[in-house]
């Protein structure tokens, strides 16, 4: 693909239009079509199925906000399994943290991974190297089901939108297989969709993480390839209030959207938002 917009269609209803200068990559894999093209806006930029995933210019939003909340308040952070992120960019944000000891990431589909390594290299960048990574290719839902219990301090799932490979990562059997493998004190954090464009995942989501873990604690940002005006994460498990000011100092320097400030405030619920899982808690 050169010279022309690639566009991504949410429910039939909205799209978003990214030109395209030329195409890197284009596979078809076991489970999912993968091509990593160039933009003038946002750089190489990655695509599953045809759903936009990451890109150069805009990562950082997303992947240090899925990491650097759990891992500056979870009570132990040694320990710490990362559920897809094929990019290497969770990865690389979570081994910044040096009190991380191990870093397992399963990812199901190594088809991604190698194409990331050859043509998003910025991504991943130094994760890939790092002695304290343990990469697993294989599925995710099995590796959890296997895994003894309480053998990870954090969990992060950083999945592509519930359908396709990804379908299996939202729903209750799956959360309470990552309930079993933290234990006491552990925390698990995920991204959790649109709340206006995916709105009924998004409360699904809230509902279902409570009904397993007594609590979620969903926060809010923005990832300007997803189309959408906001964005979430959600993390179970911890206070996001109490943050954990040594391990903040150790990554905020080097973050380019996350900071304790930025932690702070990206808790506070949209008014709306707000009465419907207040609703929830009421059901």
């Amino acid at each position: 693909m050169t010279g022309l917009w690639y566009r991504e269609v949410f429910r039939d209803q909205l799209s978003l239009g990214v030109r395209v200068e030329r195409t890197l990559h284009a596979s078809e894999s076991a489970f999912q079509r993968i091509e990593i093209v160039e933009t003038p806006f946002f750089g190489k930029m990655l695509v599953l199925d045809g759903i936009f995933m990451t890109s150069e210019a805009d990562e950082h939003y997303y992947h240090e906000m899925i990491v650097h909340p759990a891992l500056c308040t979870a009570p132990r952070i040694a320990r710490v399994l990362i559920i897809g992120g094929g990019d290497g960019g969770t990865a690389r944000e979570v081994l910044r943290h040096p009190d991380v000891e191990r870093c397992t990431m399963v990812e199901i589909d190594r088809a991604v991974v190698e194409a990331c390594k050859a043509h998003l290299p910025e991504i991943g960048r130094e994760a890939w190297d790092d002695p304290r990574l343990e990469l697993r290719f294989e599925d995710g839902i099995e590796f959890v089901k296997r895994a003894p219990a309480g053998s990870f301090d954090v969990v992060i799932l950083d999945g592509s939108d519930p359908v396709g490979p990804a379908e299996g990562l939202f729903d209750r059997s799956f959360y309470e297989g990552v309930k079993r493998v933290l234990g006491d004190g552990g925390v698990f954090a995920l991204q959790s969709e649109s709340p206006t464009v995916y709105e009924k995942v998004f409360y699904e989501i809230q509902a279902t993480l409570r009904g397993v873990f007594g609590a979620s604690h969903p926060y809010f940002g923005s990832v300007t390839l997803y189309g959408s005006g906001m964005w979430t994460w959600t993390m179970t498990g911890a206070d996001p209030s109490q943050l954990r000011p040594e391990r903040a100092a150790a990554v905020a320097e080097r973050c380019r959207y996350w900071s304790p400030e930025i932690h702070r405030a990206a808790f506070a619920q949209p008014a709306e938002i707000a009465r419907q899982l207040q609703a929830l808690a009421s059901s």
